[in-house]
């Protein structure tokens, strides 16, 4: 990671870096993996977005993009207060932002709630703003829905998920849960890194606890 802070409380907004009025980057038109296109702000028709924060977001969207159904998926920031970031800035500490996924997918072939177990057992959701060794808020864990079902079933499984740790003497979900904000899009290197870098860096600090299963 090419530079960071270890930032481990959010600043007050009006604290926050001014940022940019629009991206000044250009990405790439196409998905090197999936061939589908990077930006997707227009889903197609049957279709749904999911936007996940579970750290470094180069080994979570590798993990997404490797899930049959999903159609696309991309890097950005999320959850933040500073207009159209640079990677830098965030690793600043100083947006509020979190490292971000963007999934979008077909319904019909993998369910929202599928993805949210993927999320929960893929990463430590009960560290606060770090995953492993990587600290810092942009690594804070988070569910951002973009529909009325994705937030009742978000919040029923991290319930799930939150007792079965209890369960188990682990602890508590720290995963921020609430109605998707302003995403945006990260540099065009970011996007499908472990693609083009297939030995890069990878986080994927977990419990080891798998989701009940029947839930």
């Amino acid at each position: 990671m090419f530079f960071t802070r270890k930032q481990s409380d959010l600043i007050a907004p009006e604290q926050t870096l001014p940022g940019r009025s629009e991206s000044p980057w250009h990405l790439s038109d196409r998905h090197v993996v999936l061939d589908s296109p990077v930006v997707t702000d227009q889903a197609p028709a049957g279709h749904e977005v999911a936007v996940f924060g579970l750290g470094c977001f180069w080994g979570a969207e590798e993990l997404y993009w490797k899930m049959p159904g999903v159609w696309s998926t991309s890097v950005g920031y999320a959850g933040g207060d500073t207009p159209h970031p640079s990677y830098e800035e965030v690793c600043s500490g100083r947006t509020n932002h979190t490292e971000a996924v963007r999934v979008v997918f077909d319904p019909a072939v993998v369910s929202y709630a599928d993805l949210v177990k993927a999320f929960f057992e893929v990463h430590d959701p009960t560290q606060g703003m770090r995953q492993g060794n990587d600290v810092g808020t942009q690594y804070r864990s988070a569910i951002y829905w973009t529909t009325p079902g994705q937030e009742q079933t978000a919040l029923e499984l991290t319930r799930v998920y939150g007792d079965e740790l209890a369960r188990r003497g682990l602890g508590e979900i720290t995963t921020e849960v609430r109605e998707a904000p302003t995403y945006y899009y990260a540099e065009d290197v970011h996007q499908q890194y472990l693609a083009k870098n297939p030995y890069g860096y990878r986080c994927h600090s977990n419990t080891g606890v798998p989701f009940p299963t029947g839930a």
